[in-house]
């Protein structure tokens, strides 16, 4: 497989986009946001520009890599695609109808593969007619940085489909976990239990956030503490994970900390409004 079609140009599917481009996949990135195609190739190219300054890639390995690189408005150009990637927003009934809309216009050999981060791969296979092509590919934040891909195995996935998956996260230099679908897979189920008690803990007046995130990466040897995670995330996708992992789980132990929710509805996001439990001058 050369040609992959990447479904949601956000911060995720940026990110993925750059990875395959970079790994001499020709590849398209689709976004219906007017405007937003061009900002993100502008920042593409400056994440490449800091790969270079880094020397873990040429510039001519730069130059190849964008020029690999085309965008569309329209799910019409998955028609030539082998593999999609799926990075719209994490919300059930967008991704439902976008794979519904996939599996009409890919064409019958390619593989639909979904990056969500909670929810059901076997549900969103059921909105299609090729549950054996349909996988998770969860990769993870920042994408040109991380090493790791959750592979997730719906209840229908083919062992031909998981495999050629698994080669395919191979070739981007990845490492990837085969894991079976189950809400927040592994990755989320046992981060965002851990999120929402840092979450409470400022809640209750235990600690800072500064406190409790020093103890974290001083005390556990965590890279990042879980509340400057969380607003690197996204409150309100930390939010939805853990609605979904409360909903399909059954167990109030997921449910979401109050200070969480009052958080996103006022707008405090983290990272991306500039404000979260940390603010965001840049």
């Amino acid at each position: 497989m050369s040609r992959v079609a990447v479904v949601g140009a956000g911060t995720m599917g940026n990110g993925i986009a750059h990875v395959f481009a970079q790994h001499g996949w020709d590849t398209t990135l689709i976004d219906v946001a007017p405007g937003l195609l061009e900002r993100v190739l502008a920042l593409i190219r400056t994440n490449f520009e800091r790969q270079v300054k880094k020397g873990t890639v040429t510039a001519e390995q730069r130059d190849a890599a964008l020029a690999r690189i085309r965008t569309s408005t329209s799910l019409d150009a998955v028609a030539d695609a082998e593999l999609v990637v799926e990075a719209a927003t994490e919300q059930s009934d967008v991704k439902f109808k976008i794979f519904r809309d996939l599996d009409r216009l890919a064409p019958p050999a390619a593989i639909l593969a979904s990056n969500t981060s909670s929810i059901s791969i076997t549900t969103i296979a059921a909105q299609t007619k090729r549950p054996p092509q349909v996988v998770g590919m969860h990769f993870m934040n920042p994408v040109p940085v991380m090493s790791l891909v959750e592979v997730i195995r719906g209840l229908e996935t083919g062992e031909e489909t998981v495999g050629k998956v698994v080669e395919v996260v191979k070739v981007l230099n990845k490492t990837p976990v085969v894991v079976n679908d189950a809400p927040g897979f592994v990755s989320n189920r046992v981060l965002m239990p851990m999120i929402n008690e840092a979450v409470l803990c400022v809640m209750e007046g235990v600690a800072t956030p500064e406190a409790v995130d020093t103890v974290m990466t001083l005390g556990m040897n965590h890279p990042l503490g879980p509340l400057a995670l969380a607003d690197l995330i996204g409150l309100d996708v930390c939010l939805a994970i853990l609605e979904v992992l409360q909903r399909d789980l059954g167990d109030d132990k997921y449910r979401a900390a109050p200070l969480l929710r009052t958080m996103v509805a006022a707008g405090r996001l983290g990272r991306k409004s500039g404000r979260g439990f940390y603010v965001y001058r840049d």
